[in-house]
């Protein structure tokens, strides 16, 4: 019978080998964030529907798979961790140590079109800080995302990272050439512009209604944020009918970053901006540098939030990075291992008529020792396998054993069998020698030549 069931549109199957890549970019995340001093929490698949409202307003519903239980409750699969976040602070805000580092590597679900680099199904890794209001958090944030894509293998010339400030930019839009209540419609320009030619921003200028001299300063931001090799000029020209703070705030933090290591990555964006409308301040995107516009993560300030679901007035920024793109950016760039699947240490070969001898072997290999004293493993167990083909001949079973990538091989024969031995062989030098066929005698003898190289 022909199998007509596929993964739904937009899911992913996850076999062995798509397996092992994923789990190694969790992994990363989750080691290089355990390093910065964050803690890892998860909370549940779905949430009440409100929740998702409360933050990002009732359009949000067409973007979510939501769905009525039993106890006809309206519930949606979440379609990113900051509300849940949120929920939890806000729940426990006046017990919780400060500052708050926390980070959470979630699947989370949105219902919309896929297309290359965006899928219904996706993991994203999301990490926050809250409850410090001085700029070393921005830099934390920084910090850790440039050292996360660096631990991936990524270096300077394969991402950058533009940033920005809502708050000063709103200051330096309404003092130049933007009514206070047009800030908004500013901001939906300035998030398009990059992304835009001559014919696209003058659809743009018209659908949002801009006058004659909005027109000619967004056409200037248009120059300033091309890679054209006039557009620090650009930016320099608008910049200086900034006012001075404004000028003054941009350059201290560009010195702060400078300072730890991170000017070669990060660079002031007039185009980011941050599409949502909770963010307060400080904004960033990480972007590909060799595919125009394609952005691998993106965060910044929310010190709304919390209060807006019934927490204590308290500073936060929070950025999150997918999977999707970060793997095709990561194979793109030739920099994916190639071999993760984790080979054994050792494998097991036997021409023995009886499996049990097997069994007991890989039993005594795989087993760890536990110290009661420190409540810890003492001692790991091997990852250790066996062959399962049909055949009693080792010369035909040995290809297996090294394509596997083992170091070690058991061999269990007849003719050992009756002195009470096995024999132990070095896959990587093609030494052999005999050990006691005792499983824990064995076990121990096998530990020893691993640990001899």
């Amino acid at each position: 019978m022909k199998n007509t069931f596929q993964a739904p549109k937009g899911t992913r199957d996850f076999m062995p080998e798509a397996m092992a890549v994923r789990r190694y970019i969790e992994e990363t995340w989750r080691r290089v964030s355990v390093r910065h001093g964050f803690l890892e929490v998860d909370g549940p698949t779905f949430e009440s529907l409100e929740l998702y409202k409360v933050k990002s307003g009732d359009e949000i519903v067409s973007q979510l798979f939501s769905f009525r239980d039993r106890g006809d409750r309206e519930l949606a699969l979440r379609p990113e961790f900051t509300p849940t976040l949120a929920r939890m602070v806000a729940a426990q805000a006046q017990g919780l140590p400060r500052p708050i580092k926390w980070f959470s590597i979630p699947r989370c679900y949105r219902a919309e079109q896929p297309q290359k680099g965006r899928l219904r199904e996706f993991i994203q890794w999301n990490v926050d800080f809250l409850a410090d209001p001085t700029p070393r958090c921005e830099q934390e944030c920084l910090m850790l995302c440039i050292e996360t894509l660096r631990e991936f293998g990524l270096q300077a010339g394969d991402f950058r990272i533009g940033w920005n400030n809502r708050d000063w930019l709103t200051q330096a839009l309404t003092s130049t050439f933007v009514a206070p209540e047009r800030v908004g419609d500013a901001y939906f320009i300035l998030d398009r512009l990059a992304k835009l030619d001559a014919a696209g921003r003058r659809e743009l200028y018209a659908q949002r209604q801009c006058p004659p001299r909005e027109q000619s300063q967004f056409d200037l931001f248009a120059a300033a944020i091309s890679s054209e090799p006039a557009a620090p000029d650009a930016l320099m020209q608008i910049m200086s009918t900034w006012p001075q703070e404004v000028r003054d705030g941009i350059k201290a933090f560009e010195s702060r970053i400078a300072d730890i290591g991170l000017g070669e990555y990060c660079r002031f964006d007039l185009s980011v901006v941050r599409g949502l409308a909770y963010y307060t301040g400080f904004v960033f995107e990480v972007l590909d540098a060799k595919s125009h516009n394609r952005a691998m993560a993106g965060g910044g300030r929310y010190d709304r939030l919390i209060e807006t679901f019934g927490g204590p007035s308290m500073p936060a920024i929070g950025f999150g990075m997918g999977d999707v793109v970060l793997e095709i950016v990561l194979r793109e760039r030739g920099v994916l291992p190639r071999q993760l699947l984790s080979a054994p240490d050792v494998f097991v070969l036997s021409a023995l008529p009886d499996e049990q001898p097997v069994q007991q072997i890989l039993m005594a290999l795989r087993r760890s020792t536990w110290d009661s004293a420190s409540q810890r493993v003492a001692q790991a167990g091997l990852h250790a396998v066996a062959s399962y083909k049909a055949t009693r001949n080792i010369g035909k079973l040995l290809p297996e054993a090294v394509a596997s990538g083992a170091r070690v091989a058991v061999i269990l024969a007849p003719e050992e069998l009756a002195r009470g031995v096995a024999k132990i062989k070095n896959l990587i030098t093609r030494t052999e020698r005999e050990a006691p066929l005792e499983a824990a005698a064995l076990a121990a003898q096998v530990r020893a030549e691993l640990q001899s190289g």
